[in-house]
């Protein structure tokens, strides 16, 4: 095993060799293509934008997944099956604990 494929180097304990065709290597190479840039970030201006594009769809995802536990919590709420389900009592049966008055509930 070494750095480069024609420094060959003896070794006790790892009894293995790589074979590397550099010449099928070096044609799959030349057939590669650029990968096209779908988005380079830039506004009109050309400024940098990455930043703000990523900070963007971070705040639209947690947006995204705040709606949904929203809308389930709700769907939960209102279908006593699912709090039977679910454990959850009906809100006009529940009796407070210590721990809901220090949650503020």
């Amino acid at each position: 095993m070494a750095d480069n494929f024609d420094e060959r180097i003896e070794q006790k304990i790892f009894h293995a060799e790589i074979v590397v065709n550099h010449t099928k290597i070096s044609a799959e190479e030349k057939a590669y293509q650029k990968i096209p840039v779908i988005n380079d970030f830039k506004d009109r201006n050309g400024n940098d934008i990455m930043m703000q594009q990523i900070q963007r769809n971070y705040d639209q995802i947690k947006a995204d997944a705040q709606a949904i536990i929203n809308e389930e919590m709700r769907r939960i709420k209102n279908d006593p099956e699912l709090r039977k389900r679910l454990g959850l009592e009906d809100e006009k049966e529940r009796t407070p604990t210590n721990h809901d008055k220090w949650r503020g509930n």
